[in-house]
């Protein structure tokens, strides 16, 4: 049964096992438009130029470029709708509501086509296990408004510490943004060395991973490209390469752990949503990985220039 309480919790519950079909079918839906940015966009290192941005009523695709004009794809977790709209002011609006991910694929491609946009995507999904392709997939269909809308809520407030979290970083760091492959909002700083090879692995976590760096971010749970599932919400860090003895390290608080399948440290989120100060308690979970993965790797600290 759908939930209509609009929620207003800064973090509200989100147990996957009770969204996860939501989940799954939104992960399908951002992607067509992740795909739509990935077909049209310039690279951009570390594939910064496709994800999406966090913002007051959902996820932003940002500025799309095609041909003399722009566009842009606004996820909007308020009116529970998705607005296409173009530089030379035309709009198309769809409604967010439970329908296949074949259905909700002809809805955008006919949107586009409306606005003059002819463009050609990859319909196959990123980083999902036995991906369906876009057109043909009849099986994820599920849409509950009110854990799609506590869903977009964690990752606002998660936007709201990553900025502070990232604003103490003189070195290479990432924007604060939203990747619908694998489904997480993410932030990482660079150490400025390259990281070793990584024979084996997709050539697009290669490209992601090429430079020695500390990520972290948020993560609903869900299933990873290799068949991996927490089953629950979590906060994430990890280091890459990561250094020795950082799984041994002693990272707060004290609900984190390290998770060795994964390969990373974890903080439940539903023990930060019922500490005293979520707030600080994601912050510190996100300074003493970092801590633990630039003491361990060596890096060197950067001057603030606001000090010199």
């Amino acid at each position: 049964m759908a939930h209509t309480t609009r929620t207003t919790e800064t973090w509200p519950s989100l147990p996957w096992e009770e969204w996860k079909d939501t989940g799954e079918t939104l992960q399908l839906w951002t992607q067509i438009v992740g795909k739509l940015k990935l077909a049209l966009c310039p690279f951009l290192n570390e594939w910064w130029g496709i994800g999406f941005e966090v913002n007051t009523r959902g996820l932003a695709s940002g500025f799309i470029p095609y041909e003399n004009r722009a566009l842009e794809v606004q996820f909007d977790f308020h009116d529970h709708s998705l607005h296409i709209r173009t530089s030379d002011g035309q709009s198309e609006v769809l409604s967010l509501t439970p329908c296949s991910v074949a259905a909700f694929y002809r809805e955008i491609m006919a949107a586009l086509s409306a606005l003059d946009v002819r463009v050609a995507i990859d319909t196959r999904p990123a980083e999902i296990p036995n991906p369906v392709p876009f057109d043909r997939d009849e099986e994820h269909a599920s849409y509950d408004p009110e854990y799609a809308r506590r869903w977009w809520r964690v990752m606002l407030g998660t936007t709201r510490v990553l900025q502070r979290y990232r604003s103490s970083f003189f070195g290479k760091s990432s924007p604060i943004l939203f990747y619908w492959g694998s489904f997480d909002l993410a932030h990482t700083r660079f150490s400025g060395r390259l990281a070793p090879p990584m024979p084996g692995m997709p050539r697009f976590f290669q490209i992601a991973e090429h430079q020695e760096n500390a990520a972290c971010g948020f993560w609903p749970g869900n299933t990873t490209l290799s068949g991996l599932t927490l089953r629950e919400p979590a906060f994430y860090a990890y280091a890459l390469p990561a250094p020795d003895g950082y799984a041994e390290a002693i990272v707060r608080p004290d609900a984190a752990y390290y998770h060795a399948q994964l390969g990373q440290f974890i903080l439940p989120y539903e023990a930060v949503r019922t500490s005293d100060d979520p707030d600080g308690a994601i912050l510190e979970f996100f300074q003493s990985t970092y801590a633990a993965a630039a003491g361990l790797s060596g890096w060197e600290e950067l001057p603030s220039p606001l000090l010199r």
